[in-house]
């Protein structure tokens, strides 16, 4: 989930964000037979070509025709998000797939990345046979089930040795833990941001106030422990982040995730790297951006490799460049061990943080291709 980012920041995204742009091409009239529903973003506006489709897999393409970065999300009953399309700047175009069920839904565009959007109903009717009928996709979601357990059942350990040194006022010990804590957290960061205002609640930065929300989680404790140094009042804080993680990862096992989610979670999770790590924004006060960086690239890796076995039958093309995207990434970031740990973002150079964006961006490109070669 996105906040509004300085106007620099914001400026850089667009450059970052152009993996996977297509042309832009009209929204304003419907596809013929039943194409992709397209989308006309403003900066005031959101048209939707079609508000009603069949059950199924829908496709959008997103165009923004505003000034100000945007998303667009497709919102279930509580904000749940169905599929979701972020980090689309003036003048771009974004394709993404969402399978929906029968049943009542929003759409929203949100300028400047922002609030809670321009939104409009949006209904599907009948029904569908679902992706994970289909065996090999089936296994592909238990697949990456599993690994979302694995990846909980240490966010939960690790946060609360977090907590607990916050809570014994051990400043040293507890900044040691915040970005090992969190690295289990980014790994699996789109599962997360499915439940509505929980991902805010954990992981929102200091823009939530903005927003009308408390600034509450990782990085108001962040602040507590890199600006003023004084954990004595954070206990309370520290508890709340433990209650939101638990309900959180309690969500996550109990979802059934639809192969599209991890499609669209692989590049979701790039997107984070994109808008957030490069730039220093996601942990402007300790720096530690570059754990961030790998958890989410590991988290993207994840995703993809469970759906593997029908890639390899259905894009072997793709899948030889997504391995060499990754291998290539992994090389580039690798330059920035730091013992068990990373370098600070403070002390990477421009010209270090352009190599890590480029090799960003040529992994983007194919793995936003992962989603339309599953579904044919």
């Amino acid at each position: 989930m996105r906040f509004r980012m300085p106007a620099l920041l914001a400026a850089s995204v667009v450059a970052l964000g152009s993996a996977g742009a297509c042309g832009g091409s009209d929204p304003a009239t419907p596809a013929a037979g039943g194409g992709p529903i397209l989308v006309q973003a403003t900066d005031t506006e959101c048209k939707v070509a079609r508000t009603e489709v069949p059950a199924g897999v829908a496709v959008f393409t997103v165009t923004n025709q505003g000034s100000k970065v945007t998303e667009f999300y497709v919102y279930a009953a509580g904000d749940r998000v169905m599929g979701e399309v972020e980090n689309i700047g003036p003048g771009l175009s974004r394709e993404f797939r969402v399978e929906l069920p029968s049943g009542t839904y929003e759409t929203a565009c949100k300028p400047g990345m922002s609030g809670r959007g321009i939104r409009g109903a949006f209904k599907v009717t009948g029904s569908a046979a679902a992706l994970s009928d289909e065996a090999k996709l089936a296994e592909a979601t238990t697949s990456y089930q599993r690994y979302v357990k694995s990846q909980t059942d240490a966010l939960l350990i690790k946060t609360q040795e977090f907590v607990d040194a916050i809570k014994a006022g051990d400043v040293a010990k507890a900044k040691a833990l915040f970005p090992v804590a969190r690295t289990y957290w980014e790994r699996i960061e789109p599962v997360a941001e499915i439940f509505g205002d929980l991902d805010p609640k954990i992981d929102g930065r200091e823009e939530v106030i903005e927003e009308g929300m408390e600034f509450t989680g990782f990085h108001r404790i962040e602040k507590d422990l890199w600006v003023t140094g004084d954990i004595s009042r954070s206990g309370p804080m520290a508890d709340r982040l433990m209650t939101d993680i638990r309900e959180i990862v309690a969500k996550a096992n109990a979802e059934k995730l639809s192969p599209l989610q991890l499609a669209n979670g692989a590049k979701e999770l790039l997107d984070e790297v994109a808008t957030g790590k490069i730039t220093g924004e996601e942990d402007r006060y300790s720096h530690t951006d570059l754990w961030d960086f790998n958890a989410n690239l590991e988290g993207s890796k994840a995703a993809v490799a469970a759906l593997r076995p029908v890639l390899e039958e259905r894009a072997p093309e793709l899948v030889t460049t997504l391995d060499q995207q990754f291998a290539n990434v992994e090389r580039v970031l690798g330059k920035h061990r730091a013992g068990d740990g990373w370098r600070l973002h403070t002390e990477l150079s421009q010209a270090d943080l352009k190599e890590l964006s480029d090799a960003v961006n040529a992994l983007g490109e194919p793995v936003s291709r992962v989603a339309a070669a599953i579904t044919g």
